[in-house]
């Protein structure tokens, strides 16, 4: 197995995991976000209120997301154990 094929499987694993997890910590850092400029505004500082939402909202997400990650993640897969003979040999 040569030093491109290896690099090319570790550029094609990040790029998938960038993908995979790319949305749901967009949604939570956003819902951070607002949670943060409500708890500055109205000076509150509660710290379920900055947790809780993030936990729903990224709940959420991976019901929206979920398969379409799920896709991915099999399609990455099914490309490895397709492959498997290159890297064995």
């Amino acid at each position: 197995m040569s030093s491109e094929h290896v690099i090319s499987l570790a550029e094609n694993a990040i790029y998938t995991l960038l993908l995979i997890a790319g949305p749901l910590l967009i949604l939570a850092v956003a819902v951070g976000l607002i949670i943060s400029i409500f708890q500055a505004t109205t000076q509150i500082q509660e710290q379920t209120l900055a947790f809780v939402p993030k936990i729903i909202a990224v709940l959420v997400g991976l019901v929206f997301f979920g398969p379409w990650m799920l896709n991915l993640i099999v399609d990455f897969t099914v490309n490895i154990f397709q492959n498997l003979n290159q890297f064995a040999g």
